[in-house]
């Protein structure tokens, strides 16, 4: 990883992308979105600031473990200033995302769990099918196979 001397202030964008290991590309691309800014050079040249290292890296583990960027985006714009975020900052922010995860964690294991249901027929349209009408919860509803990410309650 290349060093860069205490006393450059500033980064290019080969610089960031080097130390923080996105490509440049989804530096540009953290950039459209708001995530992270630069001012322009004279010559028109991208030069970043040296917090953005830490700002890139709080948005890619947030991305890693599935966060939106839109929902980074809007927890990176309620900090002051929008200033880079800290390990408090971190600490706070990821508790808050944790019933999001809890919850698609729930939803994969709900899918693995019923993969093999479907091997057998492959048509996901059957009135019984665990996937796509789970508990036949639309069939009084809707005909044809539907696939619900969130299945309405049963009623009873």
């Amino acid at each position: 990883m290349p060093q860069i001397p205490e006393k450059i202030h500033e980064l290019t964008v080969g610089q960031l992308a080097a130390r923080s290991g996105a490509a440049v590309s989804a530096l540009h691309f953290y950039e459209s979105k708001g995530l992270i800014t630069s001012r322009r050079t004279p010559g028109n040249q991208r030069r970043y600031t040296r917090d953005t290292l830490r700002r890139v890296a709080f948005v890619r583990a947030a991305q890693r473990v599935g966060i939106p960027l839109a929902t980074i985006r809007e927890a990176l714009s309620r900090l002051p200033e929008e200033r880079t975020p800290t390990r408090e900052d971190w600490a706070r922010l990821s508790e808050a995302w944790r019933s999001e995860l809890d919850e698609r964690i729930r939803q994969l294991n709900r899918l693995r769990d019923h993969l093999t249901d479907c091997i057998g027929c492959g048509c996901l349209s059957l009135d019984t099918c665990v996937l796509s009408n789970p508990d036949d919860t639309i069939g009084a509803h809707e005909a044809g196979s539907r696939l619900l990410i969130n299945p309405p309650a049963p009623q009873n």
